[in-house]
């Protein structure tokens, strides 16, 4: 009797195996970018991306100073690396063409925020971007400090100070201007 349960636990573990083959061979399931993912994909990705960070993300405030230079420095850095996919101070209401052609779409943050993120959740992110998004890894081409500095600025974009909310306001998002 066991060993007829262990033949059908076998059985069928090589029958859904020999399925999920097939069904991926079929091309059934969307590979495109346009295509909603499936209920299976979305549980997994955000199963998969909450418990990575649960064990990974930094805990604290991090290494960079709360500072108006530091701020500023965020700003720039932001309108550099993320402006074109995260937009700007006007969040929804001017996504880039980039960001309306990815999939997931990319959370416009002057709209979607990530401020109630722990600060060591946005500099994993950064550091290490999101896999099943279009969210990059930016750990060989930024600095520690730069992606600490931009995780400082995501985190306290609601709520900057007076002279860094100029910086912020002058942010483009489409076309990207060199130099900022």
């Amino acid at each position: 009797m066991i060993k007829g349960f262990f033949t059908g636990v076998a059985a069928t573990l090589v029958c859904a195996g020999l399925g999920g083959y097939l069904l991926l061979h079929s091309g059934r399931i969307p590979a495109n970018a346009d295509a909603e993912p499936g209920a299976l994909e979305t549980w997994m990705a955000k199963t998969s991306l909450h418990a990575t960070l649960a064990r990974e993300a930094p805990a604290g405030d991090g290494p960079v100073a709360l500072t108006d230079a530091n701020l500023l420095e965020g700003v720039r850095l932001y309108a550099r690396n993320c402006a074109v996919c995260h937009g700007s101070a006007r969040g929804d209401a001017a996504a880039s063409p980039i960001a309306k052609g990815l999939y997931q779409k990319p959370p416009q943050l002057a709209s979607d925020g990530v401020e109630d993120d722990p600060i060591g959740v946005s500099y994993w992110k950064i550091r290490h971007g999101i896999r099943l998004t279009g969210m990059p890894s930016f750990r060989d081409t930024l600095s520690e400090t730069q992606i600490w500095t931009l995780a400082l600025f995501v985190s306290h974009m609601d709520k900057l100070p007076p002279s860094v909310q100029p910086a912020w306001q002058a942010v483009n998002n489409w076309p990207v201007v060199a130099g900022q």
